[in-house]
């Protein structure tokens, strides 16, 4: 119980009568017949409240799946109980998560349509603002006196629970133009005139065709010219490593760099399982978590399922002991994509494990470019403190082009891209290893 706006209003307006009662002796009377008329009504509103007040059942419907940044309908169902008479006035909040978003409260119940025992619904919309699980504890309700001098706050358990998962649509409608034509692509195996991993068909020769394609044994027994068609090979696997420490912890525009490389492993992930490979992943820094190789519809919800909370964090993450803990883990030839931020001192610790990976493996390092060394190596100086900055830069981003021609050199594939592009560029670097053949 606490004291309403009626409360304070009333004790106002008498102070007020009081004070000019030290002028008048009638309104000193009246003051004082005023109190004695004023505390029983005091009294009884406030009993009202806490004694008479049935309270109220409810149940709460929201999906138990979300998706990141789309909205959803809630609907909350309240019915009166069987003893007790309605309140007054009714206020409502909703104990919704801090990783949901909502403007809806607090919100005024009309008492009338729980007159007779009725149903009353309550529509609002929330929006989920961070990936991960969330829970309603409850919710919680004001009632109102009659006469406004009280106020009761009820707490009502209903618990709710689920996850809210990235929009998997809305990271495809986003990648846009850029790739539009791999979306045609994806999902259908191209055909290779000539050569290719795996034998697809025998067909006719038709102008084009190149002769090595030719095959001669069946061009003798048929009497005409037949020629093999191959397409991509199938049923390899790919395995993202992603970097979830300090070195994806930084914010460009909306996202973390550390989300981008997530959207973009999920977007490549469906590729590649419509092209029927298998699909792992590891992440390594803030937290460890290791998802085996899966293959067909369900891998992708087995892979949503195990990172849709994976967040980041200013923490140290070793790329060097990553990939040691993925080759203790995968025995077949794999296509390795290790996603992270590298710097110069990664050179020589990698160095030591390259060798071991390229016997068996084949790696492509991705290493998303911090936008603010790039600003600063383009600015136009001007002042002493910029000169300085401006070579700091040139000489950071130098020695990364440095790293990357070195590891080429051992025959590693790197890619450097941008948060912004990160989903296109690896996806066009996917389906260029697939189609030269060297996995």
């Amino acid at each position: 119980m606490k004291p309403g706006a009626g409360l304070f209003i009333a004790a106002l307006l008498w102070l007020l009568l009081g004070t000019a009662g030290f002028f008048s002796s009638t309104l000193s009377l009246v003051w004082f017949l005023t109190g004695l008329s004023l505390l029983p009504l005091i009294i009884a509103d406030g009993l009202i409240t806490r004694l008479l007040y049935g309270s109220l059942e409810v149940s709460r419907e929201i999906p138990s799946s979300l998706a990141l940044g789309e909205p959803c309908r809630v609907i909350l169902r309240f019915r009166a109980a069987p003893r007790g008479i309605l309140p007054w006035g009714i206020l409502l909040f909703d104990l919704y998560p801090d990783s949901l978003g909502c403007t809806a409260f607090p919100a005024p119940l009309q008492r009338k349509a729980l007159q007779n025992r009725g149903t009353l619904v309550f529509e609002y919309t929330l929006i989920p603002l961070d990936r991960g699980t969330w829970e309603f504890s409850g919710l919680e309700l004001l009632y109102r006196s009659p006469l406004r001098f009280w106020s009761r706050k009820v707490f009502l358990p209903c618990i709710s629970r689920g996850r809210t998962y990235p929009d998997f649509k809305k990271l495809k409608q986003a990648a846009g133009k850029d790739l539009r034509g791999i979306w045609e692509l994806t999902g259908r195996i191209p055909r290779k005139r000539g050569q290719g991993m795996e034998f697809l068909d025998l067909r006719e020769y038709q102008p084009g065709d190149s002769v090595r394609a030719i095959d001669w044994r069946a061009t003798a027994r048929r009497g005409k010219v037949i020629i093999r068609e191959y397409q991509e090979e199938q049923d390899q696997q790919v395995l993202f490593i992603l970097d979830s420490g300090y070195r994806l912890h930084r914010r460009e525009g909306e996202y973390l760099q550390f989300d981008s490389a997530l959207n973009a492993v999920l977007l490549l992930s469906y590729a590649a399982l419509k092209h029927g490979d298998s699909v792992a992943a590891q992440s390594f820094g803030a937290e460890e978590r290791w998802l085996p190789p899966g293959k067909g519809p369900g891998a992708l919800t087995g892979l949503l399922n195990k990172l849709y909370d994976l967040k980041s964090a200013p923490v140290p993450s070793s790329p060097f002991s990553a990939l040691e803990n993925a080759l203790t883990r995968v025995r077949r030839r794999t296509f390795i994509i290790l996603i992270s931020n590298f710097r110069e001192e990664d050179g020589e610790s990698l160095s030591w494990i390259l060798p071991r990976i390229r016997e068996r493996h084949l790696l492509l390092l991705v290493n998303l470019r911090e936008k603010e060394a790039e600003e600063l190596a383009f600015r136009r100086p001007r002042n002493p403190q910029e000169f300085a900055e401006r070579a700091a830069a040139l000489f950071y981003l130098r020695s990364r082009q440095r790293l990357y021609k070195t590891w080429e050199h051992l025959g590693l594939l790197t890619l450097e891209t941008s948060s912004a592009d990160i989903s296109s560029d690896l996806i066009n670097r996917y389906l260029q290893v697939k189609r030269s053949g060297r996995l």
